[in-house]
């Protein structure tokens, strides 16, 4: 018997390196890019494919991803009230997962935008809070990585209306032939503007990998700078020291942090737990903490409904519990 289950997990492990080739190739550059030039990429961390000792005890295609082929998928698309923001506001729409859109005076911007039923194998079991023909008109598009729940490219392709996109480096070959007017790739602590919007890449604990070749591909977080006011988005990211930095270089109002997801089948540490969140938060020195990367699709062995819970009794035993905001899909506050 425990021959037979030590075979059964190998094999579901050849079936998911598999499948993760199975993806679309790499389109060749076509439309105007910004590339930039090579920097110290020493403040990232970059984690390493090798699973985590015993990770074959357990069984992800028998625990969670089976199980979840048959979870009818719930919420609901609310046509969509999207408020009116003043200079110095932003307006924050959680899609879902970690697709938001950011309002500002003027420019809507999407990060993340993923409305994906299926992660190749892997069930969407919470639908994305507004169909993607009420978005708005998008000005700007921001890619945090190349994993596939968050660059999508049949999303990406629906959403590309002759406008920007901004992606870390080595990501723009995936995204050229999308329909997207230009494609800018940033290195850590590089900017781009677009009219008052100030877009910085910033590094995380992570890897960008969108097969099993291409390690090489860049990752990080955004902070999106308007009108004296700062909104960070950190991508996916275990925790790691980088925070500081990020808070020592920006005042943060906002910190659209991952709680989600840290339980994964190879038991690496790629993903923050909600008590790392809240560390990370602190870090940061940010005003407020907008929770994200839970509940849409199950990519670890943590029950869907455990993140906010533990999230909220580590930010009431902090004393923080006023700061942190967290946000049901479909959900518009302004800050």
């Amino acid at each position: 018997m425990a021959s037979h289950r030590a075979s059964y997990n190998i094999a579901a492990g050849v079936f998911f390196a598999y499948i993760s080739i199975l993806v679309e190739s790499p389109a060749k550059n076509s439309l105007p890019s910004s590339a930039p030039k090579r920097s110290n990429r020493s403040s990232a961390k970059k984690v390493g494919l090798k699973p985590k000792k015993g990770w074959h005890k357990r069984n992800f295609v028998t625990e969670v991803l089976i199980p979840s082929m048959f979870i009818k998928r719930n919420g609901k698309h609310d046509a969509p009230v999207f408020p009116k923001v003043k200079r110095n506001e932003f307006g924050v729409t959680w899609i879902g997962h970690t697709s938001f859109l950011i309002q500002t005076r003027g420019k809507n911007i999407l990060i993340d935008p993923n409305w994906a039923k299926w992660l190749k194998v892997v069930k969407r079991v919470k639908l994305p809070g507004l169909n993607i023909h009420d978005l708005p008109e998008i000005d700007l598009v921001l890619i945090t990585h190349a994993h596939f729940d968050h660059l999508d490219r049949k999303t990406l392709r629906k959403i590309a209306g002759d406008q920007p996109v901004v992606v870390p480096f080595e990501v723009g070959n995936l995204v050229h032939d999308l329909g997207f007017r230009s494609v800018h790739e940033l290195d850590y602590w590089q900017t781009y503007r677009h009219g008052p919007v100030k877009i910085t890449l910033t590094p995380a604990n992570h890897w960008g990998a969108r097969m099993l070749h291409d390690s090489h591909r860049g990752f990080g977080g955004f902070v999106i700078e308007v009108a004296g006011r700062c909104i960070y988005h950190c991508g996916d990211t275990a925790y790691f020291d980088g925070f500081k930095e990020i808070g020592k270089r920006f005042p943060i109002d906002v910190a659209l942090l991952p709680i989600g997801a840290y339980d994964p089948p190879s038991g690496r540490d790629v993903h923050m737990n909600p008590e790392e969140a809240v560390r990370a938060f602190l870090d940061l020195k940010a005003k407020k903490l907008v929770p994200m990367h839970y509940g849409s699709f199950r990519l670890g062995f943590e029950p869907l409904d455990e993140p906010p819970n533990r999230l909220t009794a580590c930010a009431q035993k902090r004393g923080i519990g006023h700061q942190i905001c967290i946000m049901t899909e479909g959900q518009s506050m302004v800050f």
